[in-house]
């Protein structure tokens, strides 16, 4: 927490990622203005240009670490907050760059760019709990305005955050909406993964594609049998998973099990 009688001091951190839960912040619209009544919002570079340096009271920090300069950059910022939040898929799993992790990076260099030898990159995406110690990660592709609201509002009083830990399936039978995979077939992921987007996915009679991440005791072994009697080969099983947290740890081993 602040010192007492001062506002405390927030700053919000880019890395390798594509800014979509930064703007998943400017999206709480009215209630940022509450937020920002209480905290000092004292360095976010996608809302402003001020740069207000020092130490911070709490940082959230979205993207991945993908290069050895992002390296060093994190742990100046780990030093710098008292209070370290890891925000998306990309902060808290690697993200779908996190695809590199699959392969050998210096061949897509080659087919990428015409001058390879200046790009300057590390062979893996990895989140910043790999290199630093995170207070709470936060989920999501992107993350949830009302999930970020309770994480900085639980920080502000002295508590611990309350996000869900139940699967999408949860959210879908809290809104009263049949199962896409029972009743019309449909390959979902919703049974292994992390609730909090309101399940959009089956709402529109779609599959979950996995964006919260693995909830936590996942049984993915299982949803596999199901989704074989469905039709998918192990080809499909392995693709389903490498997505926007293709490295989380219980994702990625489901991946493996079907093929490299």
């Amino acid at each position: 927490m602040a010192e007492k009688g001062r506002k405390p001091r927030l700053a919000v951190w880019k890395f390798a990622s594509c800014d979509g839960c930064q703007l998943s912040v400017l999206d709480c619209e009215d209630e940022l203005l509450a937020i920002a009544d209480a905290i000092d919002i004292a360095y976010f570079p996608e809302a402003t240009r001020a740069a207000d340096k020092g130490r911070y009271d709490l940082s959230l920090v979205e993207g991945s670490i993908t290069t050895a300069h992002d390296q060093e950059r994190i742990r100046d910022v780990r030093r710098r907050s008292r209070t370290l939040i890891t925000i998306g898929a990309c902060a808290t799993a690697g993200g779908i760059q996190a695809l590199r992790n699959f392969a050998h990076v210096e061949d897509y260099k080659s087919v990428v760019y015409a001058r390879p030898d200046y790009i300057e990159t590390l062979a893996t995406s990895t989140p910043i709990a790999a290199h630093v110690p995170v207070d709470f990660e936060l989920r999501g592709c992107p993350i949830s305005k009302h999930q970020l609201l309770e994480v900085i509002t639980a920080y502000l009083v002295g508590r611990r955050p309350v996000t869900p830990e139940h699967s999408v399936c949860m959210e879908c039978k809290l809104a009263g909406r049949v199962c896409v995979t029972v009743a019309h077939g449909t390959p979902c992921l919703g049974p292994v993964t992390h609730a909090g987007c309101g399940a959009i996915c089956p709402a529109f009679d779609r599959g979950c594609y996995g964006c919260y991440g693995p909830k936590e005791s996942t049984n993915a072994p299982a949803l596999a049998r199901t989704l074989t009697d469905l039709g998918m080969d192990d080809k499909a099983l392995r693709r389903i998973y490498r997505t926007f947290n293709a490295d989380a740890p219980d994702f990625r081993y489901e991946s493996e099990r079907h093929g490299p």
